[in-house]
């Protein structure tokens, strides 16, 4: 195979801050030898999470066996997503803003057809479901566990617990149509074709802030490996949140 240099689109901060998780990692288990130091270690995750090379594309480029860029990769994803912040730790930091923005996406996975849980009717491809919580900025607060594609977005925030936290929290929240249902503090546009002209003038409006939201799932989408996920549908919950850790200690 043949090995090229190339780049990472981070900053060294988030370099540092994997280094240091993973040292503690590695004192805290007792390691003594690696065939990679730490710093490798770390510039190999990020080099998955952030470009999405391949295990053997990895293996190639540090010189090193498939089997250990897996067990490397493995590691480094669990430390970080133990680090990741839970709902209600997300809902005691954002009760004072003045409103949330609630969206779902789809993260493409690599299934066949037989493969029905996972394949999305709105998207027409095989994913898993993932609800995003951004401020009113745009900023990425938080990312839900993965449920099957075919999951709707209003069940899997109702089973994720965000409507009932959010209505606990007496947070307004903006969502799209998809929501329709979900209570008064989630604010969804009207549906229909024929509307009031006050009507289409309050979906404009809305539409200008929930777009906001669509911000947070770009940049979620930056990290390339949730462009086209190729692991086990049980390890993308830890790959999401090892994400929005690694997101908000570069922020």
């Amino acid at each position: 195979m043949l090995v090229h240099p190339s780049s990472i689109d981070l900053s060294t901060r988030t370099l540092r801050f994997l280094v240091g998780q993973l040292t503690a990692r590695r004192r805290d288990i007792g390691t003594r030898w690696r065939r990679l130091p730490v710093a490798r270690q770390a510039l190999l995750a990020l080099a998955h999470l952030r470009c999405g090379d391949t295990y053997a594309q990895l293996a190639a480029g540090f010189g090193i066996g498939i089997a250990t860029v897996y067990r490397y990769i493995r590691e480094a994803i669990e430390v970080l997503a133990t680090l990741a912040p839970t709902l209600t730790e997300v809902m005691k930091t954002i009760r004072a803003r003045a409103f949330v923005i609630l969206d779902g996406t789809l993260l493409p996975i690599d299934r066949i057809a037989a493969d029905t849980p996972y394949y999305s009717g709105k998207h027409k491809r095989h994913g898993m479901n993932v609800q995003v919580l951004t401020d009113p900025f745009g900023r990425l607060l938080w990312a839900s566990p993965a449920l099957p594609g075919s999951t709707h977005d209003l069940t899997a925030a109702r089973q994720h617990g965000i409507i009932d936290a959010l209505a606990a929290a007496g947070l307004r929240c903006w969502a799209d149509k998809a929501y329709q249902g979900a209570g008064g503090h989630v604010r969804v546009p009207f549906r229909g074709r024929r509307l009031k002209q006050w009507k289409r003038r309050h979906n404009t409006t809305h539409a200008k802030i929930r777009c906001l939201g669509e911000q947070a799932i770009a940049t979620l989408k930056g990290w390339r490996l949730l462009r086209k996920l190729r692991c086990s549908t049980n390890r993308i919950t830890n790959v999401v949140k090892a994400i929005v850790v690694l997101h908000h200690a570069s922020a």
